[in-house]
């Protein structure tokens, strides 16, 4: 797995730090971030998402909140051919 660091939150203290970080094999994001609170969860399967489709969150999965200041390191998919630029 070769991975790319892409961010962390602006301005982070020590012990308090969304990162980000590209997996270039795959183009997956990994997402370190805050938990989202059960009421956060409850409100997600609330909404729901595809219809039928469980909205229970499995045991290898989780649901996490990412600090809208966080999106600008997300990549853009711009040049159409489906492959992650690089910066």
């Amino acid at each position: 797995m070769r991975l790319r660091f892409l961010g962390i939150i602006p301005n982070t203290p020590v012990d308090d730090s969304p990162t980000i970080w590209l997996d270039e094999d795959t183009g997956d994001l990994l997402i370190q971030s805050y938990k989202a609170k059960p009421e956060e969860v409850k409100a997600c399967q609330e909404i729901g998402s595809v219809p039928g489709h469980s909205t229970d969150v499995p045991d290898h999965e989780t649901i996490v909140r990412l600090p809208a200041v966080m999106r600008q390191f997300i990549p853009r998919l711009e040049d159409g051919n489906g492959e992650v630029p690089s910066t």
